[in-house]
Protein backbone atom coordinates (compact mmCIF):
# COMPACT_ATOMS: atom_id res chain seq x y z
CA UNK A 1 0.00 0.00 0.00
CA UNK A 2 2.49 2.56 -1.18
CA UNK A 3 -0.06 5.31 -1.84
CA UNK A 4 -0.95 5.60 1.87
CA UNK A 5 -0.28 8.82 3.70
CA UNK A 6 -0.49 9.54 7.42
CA UNK A 7 -1.85 12.87 8.59
CA UNK A 8 -3.34 14.56 11.64
CA UNK A 9 -7.10 14.55 12.10
CA UNK A 10 -9.17 17.68 11.61
CA UNK A 11 -12.68 18.43 12.82
CA UNK A 12 -13.90 17.84 9.25
CA UNK A 13 -12.80 14.19 9.64
CA UNK A 14 -15.17 13.46 12.54
CA UNK A 15 -17.94 11.86 10.48
CA UNK A 16 -15.49 9.56 8.68
CA UNK A 17 -13.76 8.65 11.96
CA UNK A 18 -17.11 7.89 13.56
CA UNK A 19 -18.21 5.73 10.63
CA UNK A 20 -14.94 3.78 10.44
CA UNK A 21 -14.85 3.29 14.22
CA UNK A 22 -18.41 1.95 14.18
CA UNK A 23 -17.90 -0.35 11.19
CA UNK A 24 -14.56 -1.70 12.43
CA UNK A 25 -15.87 -2.44 15.92
CA UNK A 26 -19.06 -4.00 14.56
CA UNK A 27 -17.16 -6.16 12.05
CA UNK A 28 -14.82 -7.50 14.71
CA UNK A 29 -17.08 -7.74 17.75
CA UNK A 30 -20.70 -7.09 16.82
CA UNK A 31 -21.60 -10.77 17.00
CA UNK A 32 -20.76 -10.83 20.72
CA UNK A 33 -23.46 -8.46 21.91
CA UNK A 34 -27.19 -8.03 22.10
CA UNK A 35 -28.27 -5.52 19.44
CA UNK A 36 -29.34 -2.92 22.01
CA UNK A 37 -26.03 -3.18 23.90
CA UNK A 38 -24.04 -2.83 20.68
CA UNK A 39 -26.13 0.10 19.44
CA UNK A 40 -25.81 1.95 22.74
CA UNK A 41 -22.06 1.43 22.84
CA UNK A 42 -21.53 2.54 19.25
CA UNK A 43 -23.77 5.58 19.73
CA UNK A 44 -21.65 6.64 22.71
CA UNK A 45 -18.12 5.56 21.76
CA UNK A 46 -18.35 6.66 18.14
CA UNK A 47 -20.68 9.64 18.39
CA UNK A 48 -19.59 12.25 15.82
CA UNK A 49 -19.96 15.09 18.36
CA UNK A 50 -17.75 13.22 20.83
CA UNK A 51 -15.18 12.66 18.08
CA UNK A 52 -15.19 16.40 17.31
CA UNK A 53 -14.61 17.15 21.00
CA UNK A 54 -11.70 14.71 21.15
CA UNK A 55 -10.08 16.14 18.02
CA UNK A 56 -10.25 19.59 19.63
CA UNK A 57 -8.87 18.31 22.96
CA UNK A 58 -5.05 18.36 23.14
CA UNK A 59 -5.15 15.32 25.46
CA UNK A 60 -6.16 13.19 22.45
CA UNK A 61 -4.00 12.69 19.40
CA UNK A 62 -5.51 11.22 16.23
CA UNK A 63 -3.48 10.06 13.27
CA UNK A 64 -5.21 9.07 10.06
CA UNK A 65 -4.13 6.72 7.29
CA UNK A 66 -5.61 8.01 4.03
CA UNK A 67 -5.29 7.06 0.38
CA UNK A 68 -4.29 9.33 -2.52
CA UNK A 69 -7.85 10.71 -2.63
CA UNK A 70 -7.77 11.47 1.14
CA UNK A 71 -10.23 8.65 1.88
CA UNK A 72 -9.89 7.37 5.45
CA UNK A 73 -8.51 3.83 5.59
CA UNK A 74 -7.54 3.61 9.25
CA UNK A 75 -6.67 5.61 12.31
CA UNK A 76 -4.99 5.56 15.68
CA UNK A 77 -6.00 7.48 18.79
CA UNK A 78 -3.68 8.18 21.70
CA UNK A 79 -4.67 9.55 25.07
CA UNK A 80 -1.90 11.65 26.64
CA UNK A 81 -2.78 10.19 30.04
CA UNK A 82 -3.56 6.48 30.02
CA UNK A 83 -6.86 5.49 31.65
CA UNK A 84 -4.98 2.45 32.98
CA UNK A 85 -2.06 4.23 34.66
CA UNK A 86 -3.00 2.79 38.06
CA UNK A 87 -2.21 -0.74 36.92
CA UNK A 88 1.49 0.01 36.42
CA UNK A 89 4.40 1.70 38.09
CA UNK A 90 5.20 3.58 34.88
CA UNK A 91 5.59 7.27 35.67
CA UNK A 92 4.11 8.67 32.45
CA UNK A 93 2.16 6.08 30.45
CA UNK A 94 0.26 7.10 27.33
CA UNK A 95 -2.88 5.24 26.28
CA UNK A 96 -3.48 3.75 22.86
CA UNK A 97 -7.26 3.62 22.89
CA UNK A 98 -8.10 2.87 19.26
CA UNK A 99 -6.21 1.46 16.31
CA UNK A 100 -8.77 0.72 13.64
CA UNK A 101 -8.48 -0.03 9.94
CA UNK A 102 -11.04 -0.67 7.26
CA UNK A 103 -11.84 -4.36 7.86
CA UNK A 104 -11.15 -5.13 4.18
CA UNK A 105 -7.59 -3.84 4.60
CA UNK A 106 -6.50 -5.84 7.64
CA UNK A 107 -3.03 -7.27 7.12
CA UNK A 108 -2.03 -4.70 4.48
CA UNK A 109 0.42 -2.73 6.66
CA UNK A 110 -1.89 0.06 7.82
CA UNK A 111 -1.86 -1.11 11.43
CA UNK A 112 1.92 -1.35 11.41
CA UNK A 113 2.29 2.18 10.01
CA UNK A 114 -0.08 3.55 12.64
CA UNK A 115 1.61 1.61 15.45
CA UNK A 116 5.02 2.91 14.37
CA UNK A 117 3.60 6.44 14.51
CA UNK A 118 2.04 5.79 17.93
CA UNK A 119 5.30 4.54 19.44
CA UNK A 120 7.32 7.39 17.94
CA UNK A 121 4.76 9.90 19.22
CA UNK A 122 4.74 8.38 22.70
CA UNK A 123 8.53 8.57 22.87
CA UNK A 124 8.51 12.13 21.55
CA UNK A 125 6.07 13.16 24.28
CA UNK A 126 8.27 11.67 27.00
CA UNK A 127 6.04 8.70 27.83
CA UNK A 128 7.76 5.80 29.52
CA UNK A 129 5.08 3.26 28.53
CA UNK A 130 2.21 2.69 26.12
CA UNK A 131 -0.85 0.91 27.47
CA UNK A 132 -3.80 -0.62 25.63
CA UNK A 133 -6.59 -3.08 26.23
CA UNK A 134 -7.35 -6.03 24.00
CA UNK A 135 -10.16 -8.57 24.15
CA UNK A 136 -8.99 -11.84 25.70
CA UNK A 137 -10.08 -13.79 22.61
CA UNK A 138 -8.75 -11.40 19.97
CA UNK A 139 -5.70 -13.55 19.28
CA UNK A 140 -4.74 -11.77 16.05
CA UNK A 141 -4.54 -8.40 17.79
CA UNK A 142 -2.65 -9.91 20.72
CA UNK A 143 -0.09 -11.39 18.34
CA UNK A 144 0.22 -8.02 16.54
CA UNK A 145 0.87 -6.17 19.83
CA UNK A 146 3.28 -8.85 21.08
CA UNK A 147 5.38 -8.39 17.93
CA UNK A 148 5.99 -4.83 19.13
CA UNK A 149 6.99 -6.03 22.60
CA UNK A 150 3.73 -5.44 24.45
CA UNK A 151 3.12 -7.79 27.37
CA UNK A 152 0.06 -8.49 29.48
CA UNK A 153 0.13 -6.73 32.85
CA UNK A 154 -3.46 -7.20 34.10
CA UNK A 155 -6.87 -8.68 33.52
CA UNK A 156 -9.52 -5.97 33.19
CA UNK A 157 -13.19 -5.63 32.29
CA UNK A 158 -14.62 -3.96 29.19
CA UNK A 159 -18.32 -3.20 29.17
CA UNK A 160 -20.57 -2.99 26.15
CA UNK A 161 -23.97 -2.17 27.62
CA UNK A 162 -24.79 -4.93 30.10
CA UNK A 163 -22.18 -7.29 28.63
CA UNK A 164 -18.80 -7.65 30.33
CA UNK A 165 -15.83 -8.79 28.28
CA UNK A 166 -12.64 -10.22 29.71
CA UNK A 167 -9.87 -7.91 28.47
CA UNK A 168 -6.14 -7.97 28.82
CA UNK A 169 -4.22 -4.83 29.65
CA UNK A 170 -1.03 -4.73 27.62
CA UNK A 171 1.92 -2.45 28.20
CA UNK A 172 5.11 -1.65 26.34
CA UNK A 173 7.87 0.03 28.31
CA UNK A 174 9.69 2.64 26.27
Amino acid sequence: MSDIRLRDAAVADAAALSALGRSSFDAAFGHLYRPEDLAGFLDTAHDPAAVVAEIADPAFIHRLAVDADDILLGYCKLNAVSAYAGYSDAAAPIGLSQLYTDPALTGKGLGAALMDWALDTARGRGADAVQLSVWSENFGAQKFYQRYGFTKIADIDFWVGSHRDDEFLYELRL
